[in-house]
């Protein structure tokens, strides 16, 4: 599968999944072990959620634009995983709520660019050893799929065998590991290719409608996967009366088959082309979450298990690609875009899950993420209205 890559891709994928991995182990952890290990209120994960997520935005866009105006990417990713280190050593000694507050969130915070910052240089080394954009693309999702099906399990299996710090000493382990592979890794110059557009409405200074309504369509999907993200354990355990064990499997099979949908994403854009391949995976969306809703029974979880890791791994795909399309000229501002809306649509999806079970059941969460993503539909089609103006494969 990897053997037509040269050898500085596979290390540079390499890097992405070590990055990954550690990214993965500490961002599902941090609620837990702010709760169960420090004995705070759950309330309080919010804070330091709310924290982490507005810095990394900040520190997103910032690295996005030192991308796009030629500066050189190496000292980026070191500063990243250089402040994941940090973070990961001080809460290893001194594993307090304030500490979480303050340097966890400027470390966490920090390192969350490069997965940001690594797939806006991938297509550009990409296209230079004679790859698609597209199809790297594709590769550096299913990698970062992969590391966010070790990261989690690892963190909270070492957890409940060597206590809850354990987990920052083994992730300062690692990131030694990923500050290694970033100085053998990347090359030491390495600036993403100027690229002149001067049709491009964003080179004129005017607002690019079709970045943002590409944006508008990934915030819809997203929205309405991480609402059934947030709402399909419990209605799994409660509602519909599954074992304890059903959410976790049920987790697995989406995982694994994701990764493998992923991989089919180029011969779809080139067979139906990147916007119809996407509007064909949006309907699959609508129709999956309302399988998910109906869920009675342990075979039909897993079903609709499938069926969920199939859209969703086609359209983590697709959508990074749909949204880079629409900014040739600054790709690592559309990335960076592309990244913080995801961030959004996770701060938003919890809140609002819990605000519409209490009102009515954990069905009906899933239920409005099924509409969410029939409105994604809609702004696709009237995204369509810019293609003239934005062009993008069609």
């Amino acid at each position: 599968m990897f053997r037509s890559f040269p050898a500085a891709l596979l290390s540079f994928l390499l890097l992405l999944f070590v990055g990954t991995v550690c990214s993965a182990m500490i961002v599902p952890y941090m609620g837990f072990f702010i709760v169960n290990g420090l004995g705070n209120e759950p309330w309080t994960i919010s804070i330091y959620a709310g924290m982490v997520s507005c810095l990394a935005i900040l520190v997103n866009r910032n690295f996005a634009g030192r991308l796009d105006g030629g500066g050189n990417a190496f000292p980026l990713i070191g500063i990243a995983a250089a402040a994941f280190l940090i973070a990961n050593l001080v809460l290893s000694v001194a594993p307090l709520f304030w500490v979480v507050l303050s340097v966890g969130v400027l470390g966490f915070g920090i390192s969350t660019s490069t997965v940001s910052t690594l797939f806006s240089l991938g297509g550009g080394m990409a296209e230079r050893h004679g790859i698609t954009r597209n199809r790297f693309n594709a590769y550096m999702r299913a990698t970062t799929s992969t590391a966010w099906m070790v990261g989690p399990a690892i963190s909270f299996l070492i957890a409940d065998q060597l206590g809850a710090t354990a987990v920052f000493k083994l992730s300062a382990l690692l990131s030694l590991l990923w500050l290694a592979l970033w100085w053998w890794a990347v090359p030491h110059d390495l600036r993403l290719e100027a690229k002149d557009d001067q049709t491009s409405e964003q080179g004129q200074g005017r607002l690019n409608t079709g970045l943002w309504l590409a944006a508008a369509f990934v915030f819809c999907l997203s929205t309405a996967h991480s609402l059934t993200f947030s709402a399909l354990p419990l209605f799994y355990v409660q509602e519909v009366g599954l074992p304890g064990y059903a959410p976790g499997t049920a987790f697995s099979v989406k995982t694994f088959v994701e990764v493998f949908a992923i991989f089919s994403t180029p011969y779809l854009i080139a067979r139906f082309g990147l916007r119809k391949s996407l509007f064909g995976v949006t309907l699959l969306a609508v129709v999956t979450i309302q399988v998910l809703a109906s869920v009675q029974s342990y075979p039909q979880m897993l079903a609709g298990a499938a069926m969920e890791g199939l859209y969703y791994g086609l359209y983590a795909s697709l959508g990074i690609s749909f949204v880079q399309s629409f900014a040739p000229n600054r790709p690592a501002r559309a990335t960076a875009l592309y990244w913080n809306t995801l961030m959004v649509t996770g701060i938003l999806a919890g809140p609002a899950a819990g605000l519409i079970a209490q009102a009515y059941d954990f069905r009906t969460v899933i239920l409005v993420a099924s509409g969410v993503a029939g409105v994604a539909a809609i702004v696709l089609v009237l995204g369509s209205v810019s293609r003239k103006r934005h062009p993008s494969p069609s």
